[in-house]
């Protein structure tokens, strides 16, 4: 069975002021999980009050052993980790905007290709094009039309086909003629 951790007095003051000082209730439960901890409270009694498993009350005790209150007060988010700053991105962008702006097709796979090289490690498929958002980029088209595309004039004769079959005036001009 392991040993029971004791508090020293200056460390629950600590908690206690914390707990009056405190706006987060995020913050203000985890304090609470500690504090209740310090008076004698069992860990699963911990967890009905608070709404933490017992194992995690195990685990804010260890980092309020390894780190004091800072472990219990600060919120680790881990959202957001650009690569880049806007202003990077914006100048890293500005490369392909040029070749795109001479009529070049510039291809998110090529772009992709060039972040990684630049940040010097693999990207997801989607934080390319996060972006590109970011950065106002948009889909453009370079051609209005299909090089292979048929004529206007075999187009027209195609629709008339289509309309006379659809209709049966076909096989009426066949039977008089």
């Amino acid at each position: 069975m392991t040993k029971k951790y004791e508090f020293s007095n200056e460390e629950i003051k600590g908690i206690t002021r914390m707990c009056k000082e405190n706006k987060n209730k995020n913050v203000d439960r985890r304090l609470r999980a500690v504090f209740l901890y310090s008076k004698g409270e069992k860990r699963a009694v911990i967890a009905e009050k608070t709404g933490y498993s017992p194992s995690y009350v195990s685990r804010l005790i260890g980092k309020f052993r390894k780190k004091g209150l800072a472990a219990l007060t600060e919120n680790n988010y881990l959202g957001n980790n650009r690569n880049m700053s806007l202003e990077e991105e914006r100048e890293f962008l500005n490369n392909f905007k040029v070749k795109a702006e001479k009529g070049n097709i510039v291809s998110t796979n090529e772009i992709k290709i060039a972040y990684e090289k630049k940040v010097g490690h693999r990207i997801g498929g989607g934080q390319i094009y996060r972006v590109l958002k970011r950065n106002k980029w948009r889909t453009l088209m370079p051609r209005s039309k299909h090089p292979k595309k048929a004529s206007t004039e075999a187009i027209e004769a195609s629709k008339k086909l289509t309309l006379l079959s659809k209709t049966g005036w076909k096989k009426k001009e066949t039977m008089e003629l």
